[in-house]
């Protein structure tokens, strides 16, 4: 195996558990897609870890110990993994959960999730995706319950996105259930499977009726999974907003499931920024207003990003909002921490007077490396207005 010399600055991170490694403290490595040996600029042994580029980094520290990366490995924390979750293995309201997560569970670069009987691998990297073959022998042997596999591509240089991996094919779409609440998923179109499975607490609270008798406005909406898991907790009525046509086919699906009449659950192709125009020309305004937007956007009139323009949709929000309502404001953006996310919040509301009522960060599924707080990228700020 390689041996990398790596910095003080690098060796400082290794030692405070932090696993990913950042390419700026490893300038002019010889090797990628390998296994390698990290030792100190004095020589001493710091850790197993792996090269290969992938959107977080260039590689990941597998273990502060010397190991080998074979199938034994592979089983031992994916065992691990699986005992940290059996209360949703045994749970009878929640069919869909994360089952491995990348560093928290020991290894980067990977990804597993369940849908009911069907799993999900995400292969971050073109390492992990070499080795493919012991990972998924491995979880085989884990989960003999699984009944069939699919995978995701989730770096550039292949030819798909998506595949079915082994076993059982899964029917092109089908019902999982969260929190009780019913959602139509799909495993083999594209990199997405119609829920976001990091939002589960989230979504509970709104189930739990957050949003009783209150009207909602869902935006970046994707397939509506908060309108549904607000009407299911009593919402009066929906408005789900998504620039992407198909949304408005995969919102509705989720609805039907759950026997949703759709005449009081609107949902709208529109960029969101135009709808707080349309909302504002027409005297429309909302009880609840759920902000969800992906890290970084980009559409034919302007970009987004959650690290610069997130007080925008507060701001706008506030102009639309009931008074004594509520702001759901959530992102995923790992390299926006808490206090710089709700810096963000604070500039939007300029003044206005607030209340938090809850925040939330990764479910318990989601399990995160407590030694790297980026790895804890959800932020989600429950927030009630007065204005």
């Amino acid at each position: 195996m390689n041996t990398v010399k790596v910095s003080r600055i690098a060796e400082k991170k290794i030692k405070q558990g932090i696993c990913v490694l950042d390419g700026a403290d490893f300038a002019g490595l010889r090797w990628t897609d390998t296994e390698v040996n990290l030792v100190s600029e004095r020589g001493s042994f710091l850790g197993t870890a792996y090269l290969s580029q992938q959107n977080k980094g260039i590689g990941w520290l597998v273990s502060r110990e010397s190991i080998d990366l074979n199938q034994s490995f592979f089983e031992s924390i994916l065992r691990q993994a699986k005992l940290k979750r059996q209360h949703f293995k045994d749970s009878a309201t929640t069919t869909a959960y994360r089952v491995f997560n990348q560093d928290g569970d020991g290894f980067g670069g990977l990804s597993i999730e369940r849908y009911n009987d069907y799993a999900v691998f995400s292969w971050y990297n073109p390492f992990v995706y070499s080795i493919k073959e012991k990972i998924v022998e491995a979880f085989r042997a884990v989960y003999p319950e699984i009944l069939g596999a699919y995978e995701k591509i989730r770096f550039k240089g292949l030819a798909y996105e998506s595949a079915h991996l082994y076993g059982q094919k899964a029917p092109d779409t089908f019902s999982i259930l969260e929190n009780g609440v019913t959602y139509q998923v799909f495993l083999n179109d594209g990199l997405m499977t119609g829920i976001f499975l990091d939002q589960h607490d989230v979504r509970a609270s709104l189930v739990d009726g957050l949003a009783a008798g209150k009207t909602v406005l869902n935006m970046f909406s994707y397939t509506a999974a908060f309108s549904v898991a607000a009407a299911i907790g009593g919402a009066s009525q929906t408005t789900s907003v998504d620039l992407a046509k198909r949304s408005r086919e995969l919102s509705a699906a989720h609805f039907l499931a759950n026997s949703l009449p759709m005449d009081r659950h609107q949902l709208v192709v529109m960029d969101v920024f135009d709808y707080f125009k349309y909302a504002k020309r027409h005297g429309l305004s909302f009880d609840v207003i759920v902000l969800d937007p992906p890290s970084f956007a980009r559409n034919k009139k302007q970009t987004f990003s959650v690290a610069k323009d997130y007080h925008k949709l507060i701001a706008q929000s506030v102009e639309i909002l009931s008074s004594g309502g509520i702001i759901i404001a959530s992102t995923n953006a790992s390299n926006v921490n808490p206090d710089r996310f709700k810096r963000e919040i604070e500039k939007g509301l300029a003044g206005v007077k607030h209340q938090y009522l809850a925040s939330h960060r990764l479910p318990s599924d989601f399990v995160y490396n407590k030694n790297d707080e980026s790895s804890n990228y959800l932020k989600v700020f429950t927030i009630q207005v007065q204005k």
